[in-house]
């Protein structure tokens, strides 16, 4: 399946498992509270299958699916027979209304935890958090080649992507964050990252490069990929080769190379590569050359490209037993809404660039289908994020959503009685600015990443 079609797909069943969800919170307390549902749609526009309940409900799957909605009867909405009239949901309490509109977040949520459960039953497969290169800051703070890092704050990390999760927040907010990390003889260490060192203008996508840790998966073999045309190595080194040793220097990974051109240019004339080559041992003799790069400066380079065609293993996996991961579930739900909450405060004190926070279904699309070639394991982690931050984005207290109606309801409470049709309308125009101004932020930021990649 193609990139193209593969994220179309992942696109439309994850909204489609995620809308459900939602509406059949609302349906199912709606029924409970003794209200009529007229119609459950998951999607807008034409209906491409409809079906009508033993309650009265019609079902519909519609053409578009980008969301979807339960119509109940409401005689705000269009005129009641009085044998029906206890059926409308504008006739129950206020309280009975609050807990039908907050029943589709409420679902999203439990749905959140249940595919985290599920998600840790499975086994996630991940990478061992295992420093592979210290640079920077990360080495300024004493991390070294070959660390496992066990916790960033209070955080335990089992892999790297838990590594990469922590680090973020930090630095993010420009804080100095501690390390638990075990060194390559096994011995306990504490390491403080000063993360408050990193520049405040820097662009929010690089913070995690820039603290100077890379780790060992990344770490390619010192195998010749492509030798690019028109430089020292072309007609010398060819793809394939396996680099032993430059100018005398064993070398073990691609990125040890780097550092040994560099040194080999700097003392002038030729050096001898060493490489593997169809079972034999050659001595090839290259003078790297002096370039200058505008984003990288004056270096000595070679010409060469690492072969990355194969990622190497996972060698870490997290898993629990069905009972062992309720707990689990739950603490990763509370630690991902606190994130999730923390990147909306920061997004609003510009402390976050609006363009890395708001995501448009191009960049939703993609994320799932990458998620989702992944495995199983790694699909309901996304699901599950997604699920998060529809639950909380429908509680903003924005008219037309969720978070809008509830408003409204607890101003009912305080006043006593319901606001007026005329406020209503008011703030439902309001809230479709306000909703259509953050469809065309998402939409701009997915063209924004499509021209940048």
């Amino acid at each position: 399946m193609s990139a193209f079609f593969g994220s179309v797909w992942w696109l439309i069943v994850s909204l489609g498992v995620l809308v459900t969800f939602h509406e059949f919170g609302h349906y199912w307390v709606a029924r409970r509270n003794g209200v009529k549902v007229l119609r459950f749609s998951v999607g807008f526009g034409k209906p491409l299958w409809s079906r009508r309940g033993r309650d009265g409900t019609e079902w519909v799957i519609a053409a578009i699916p980008l969301g979807g909605y339960v119509k109940m009867l409401d005689e705000r909405e269009a005129p009641v027979v009085e044998e029906q009239a206890a059926q409308a949901f504008n006739r129950k309490s206020v309280w009975q209304r609050m807990a039908i509109v907050v029943a589709g977040p409420v679902a999203n949520l439990i749905l959140c935890v249940a595919l985290l459960w599920a998600m840790f039953v499975i086994g996630r497969p991940d990478y061992a958090p295992v420093v592979g290169v210290s640079d920077a800051i990360a080495a300024e703070a004493g991390v070294e080649r070959g660390d496992v890092i066990q916790a960033v704050g209070e955080r335990e990390t089992p892999t790297w992507n838990e590594v990469q999760l922590a680090l973020l927040p930090a630095a993010l907010d420009r804080s100095d964050v501690r390390l638990e990390v075990t060194d390559a003889h096994g011995n306990a260490r504490t390491r403080t990252l000063p993360l408050s060192r990193l520049p405040e203008e820097l662009d929010d996508r690089m913070l995690l490069p820039s603290i100077g840790l890379l780790p060992r998966h990344f770490l390619a073999p010192p195998v010749v990929g492509n030798v690019r045309e028109g430089t020292p190595a072309h007609g010398v080194l060819a793809a394939g080769d396996r680099i032993t040793a430059v100018d005398g220097h064993a070398v073990e990974t691609f990125e040890q190379i780097g550092p040994l051109v560099q040194a080999l240019g700097r003392a002038g004339g030729t050096g001898m590569i060493e490489v593997e080559r169809d079972g034999e041992r050659l001595a090839l003799e290259v003078a790297p050359e002096l370039v200058d790069d505008p984003a990288r400066g004056e270096f000595w380079m070679l010409g060469i490209e690492a072969d990355r065609s194969q990622a190497p293993p996972r060698d870490a996996l997290q898993r629990y037993g069905p009972v062992a991961a309720v707990p689990a579930a739950l603490r990763e739900t509370a630690h991902l809404t606190g994130q999730l909450f923390g990147m909306i405060g920061r997004a609003f004190s510009g402390r976050v660039a609006i363009e890395n926070t708001v995501a448009g279904p191009i960049t939703i699309a993609r994320a799932t289908n990458a998620y989702a070639s992944q495995g199983a394991a790694w699909y309901l982690t996304i699901l599950a994020l997604l699920s998060l931050s529809l639950a909380i984005l429908n509680l903003l207290p924005i008219p037309l959503l969720d978070g809008g109606h509830l408003l409204y309801y607890l101003i009912e409470l305080v006043k006593g009685s319901p606001l007026s049709e005329r406020a209503m309308v008011a703030g439902q125009y309001v809230g479709l600015a306000l909703l259509a101004g953050l469809m065309g932020l998402a939409f701009y930021n997915d063209i924004l990443q499509l021209i940048q990649r």
